[in-house]
């Protein structure tokens, strides 16, 4: 019953991840904001680091220099995934609705979240820093430490972008639905993930595979060559991160969705969870099921 009762879980969350790709081919604009969020990111590090490199000193003295700048780039990165996540999110309840969703309001309402955004990011940044210090100790029982906090980090707070966005939570309260939400949802959460996390391990190597054919087929053309690959096969596994982290922050708002509101957003009313709704408010704890 309990092999059953996992493979049922995992089995609505492969569902929902193929149902998030509906959402996302109905609305591909959902798109723009992890390609933003990423956009931002890159340009943030380059310039932190590239100006950490011209001050060389910086990088060969691994003291507070170097964890401020750590902590710096910790805090913006994950406050700037962060915000344009929680514009994703903001963008697919619209979608949700049967509305067609916009970047603009997306974008102002993760503004109106700045606050709970940052301080999200700021605790995060020190998690960060910390589980590095752990991380740089010369021996195996620092890094099961931190391999293991990571993860539980990671499950404690899977959810606390859709909880900025759907609520207004103090810094605690975004930590205890996260957690709470992942605790009743956490086979559908897996199985969403892993789907996600294969598609978009698949879609990059297509193509790493389309570089390598336009690599063939070029051969002899000198620089063209380097550069038609380079264009050829960086662009599809840059869409292919893209589309996993669009379809990724779909399934996380739908599974967010039929946590706490116990309704069945548009593209996934062939399902049914009702008995997750009816357990969220009963206490927690029975089983998800649906219909495939």
């Amino acid at each position: 019953m309990i092999v059953m009762g996992l493979l049922s879980r995992l089995t609505i969350g492969f569902g929902m991840a193929r149902r998030s790709v509906r959402v996302l081919r109905a609305h591909p604009k959902l798109l723009a904001f992890p390609l933003l969020g990423g956009i931002s990111g890159v340009a943030f590090i380059a310039t932190l680091f590239g100006g950490l490199f011209v001050t060389g000193p910086l990088f060969r003295d691994p003291g507070p220099a170097l964890l401020g700048a750590l902590f710096v780039a910790y805090l913006v990165e994950t406050f700037v995934a962060s915000f344009f996540s929680a514009a994703l999110i903001a963008a697919t309840r619209e979608a949700f609705r049967g509305e067609e969703p916009r970047i603009g309001p997306a974008v102002a309402t993760a503004w109106d979240r700045k606050g709970p955004l940052l301080a999200w990011s700021l605790v995060a940044a020190v998690v960060g820093v910390i589980i590095k210090g752990i991380e740089s100790q010369d021996n195996l029982v620092g890094q099961l430490l931190a391999g293991l906090f990571t993860v539980a980090w990671s499950v404690m707070t899977y959810f606390v972008v859709p909880v900025i966005v759907f609520r207004d939570p103090s810094v605690r309260e975004m930590f205890e639905e996260s957690a709470s939400t992942f605790k009743d949802t956490w086979g559908e959460s897996l199985g969403a993930m892993g789907t996600v996390d294969f598609a978009t391990v698949l879609l990059a190597l297509i193509g790493v595979g389309l570089g390598a054919v336009t690599f063939v087929a070029t051969a002899g053309l000198g620089d063209v060559q380097l550069v038609a690959t380079v264009l050829v096969g960086g662009t599809a596994v840059v869409f292919a991160l893209l589309v996993g982290k669009a379809i990724s922050g779909v399934a996380k708002t739908a599974l967010f969705v039929y946590a706490t509101e116990q309704s069945a957003p548009e593209h996934f009313d062939d399902m049914d969870f009702t008995e997750m709704g009816e357990s969220q408010s009963a206490g927690r704890g029975n089983d998800l099921t649906g219909r495939l």
